[in-house]
């Protein structure tokens, strides 16, 4: 898929392998350096060992963070992985920070990195969308594992990809789990993985998990992911089904994901919408 060259690239990279997918992806794709952001508390150490190199930022110093990065030069940049939620309410934000904090009439994931997308820009780096790059982890339409889901699963996959649609443009969260046409769990804050244990919790074994991004939804941060650890917390909530909007996900070490599904009759599907595709280069 052609796009147009990025020479220099910076990742900021939250925890998790899908920032260090990101580098490879760019590396495979001809960007020259790849430049990681080691944000304090979350990059993994294979992430930071995968960049030509490494600069640290502390989540506390946002602002000030932004303006030094933008002062590098580079071409475009990838926010990438994720930032524990919790950092909002445990660390020492610097007053520019908090004043932008209090600003938002709601703090949720599309408000706050929207506004740090939004603070990039302003200081002159573009940022790329999460997805590029990632042309090897964005699955189509269509079934990835050996079990297809049943004429009940089907349903209950029908049912939650709706309430994931009207959910989303609340900004709620981008996971639903359903049970025999009941919704067991909706994302919250927490983030998915919390979300899918407490679904099993509620509904035992048997829901189906949807995961979407939403309609307009901003491809520059926070799209959908789906690795191992989640096929694993499935597993143990007794989840039967995984389904995501074709295109619009980012799944993680596919050939384990599959593997490990197949181990464990958990089906996994791409479902078709009507919604644009995630861009896989700037």
């Amino acid at each position: 898929m052609s796009g147009r060259q990025i020479e220099r690239l910076l990742v900021v990279a939250g925890a998790g392998d899908y920032p260090r997918f990101v580098v490879e992806g760019a590396r495979r794709a001809g960007v020259r350096c790849v430049d990681v952001v080691n944000v304090l508390g979350s990059t993994a150490r294979a992430t930071r060992r995968a960049g030509d190199n490494v600069i640290p930022f502390a989540v506390g110093k946002t602002a000030s963070g932004i303006r030094h990065l933008a002062s590098l030069g580079y071409d475009g940049a990838i926010l990438a992985g994720q930032i524990n939620p919790l950092s909002l309410f445990r660390t020492r934000f610097e007053k520019e920070v908090l004043e932008w904090l209090k600003a938002m009439p709601a703090k949720n994931a599309h408000s706050i990195y929207g506004k740090v997308v939004s603070e990039f820009v302003k200081a002159g780096l573009e940022i790329l969308p999460a997805s590029s790059y990632m042309d090897d982890h964005c699955p189509g339409e269509g079934l990835l594992t050996e079990r297809e889901p049943d004429e009940r699963e089907w349903s209950d996959i029908r049912h939650a990809a709706k309430v994931a649609r009207d959910v989303g443009r609340h900004d709620v969260g981008q996971t639903v789990l359903v049970k025999e046409g009941m919704v067991v769990a909706v994302e919250a804050f927490e983030g998915t993985n919390a979300a899918i244990k407490r679904g099993g919790r509620l509904g035992g074994k048997g829901s189906v998990v949807f995961k979407a991004a939403r309609e307009g939804h901003d491809m520059r941060f926070d799209i959908p992911v789906v690795g191992l650890k989640t096929l694993k917390v499935m597993k143990r909530a007794g989840v039967r089904a995984l389904a995501f909007h074709a295109g619009r996900l980012i799944l993680l070490d596919r050939e384990a994901v599959v593997s490990y599904a197949n181990r464990h009759s958990i089906a996994i599907v791409g479902v078709k919408s009507d919604l644009p595709p995630a861009p896989l280069r700037p």
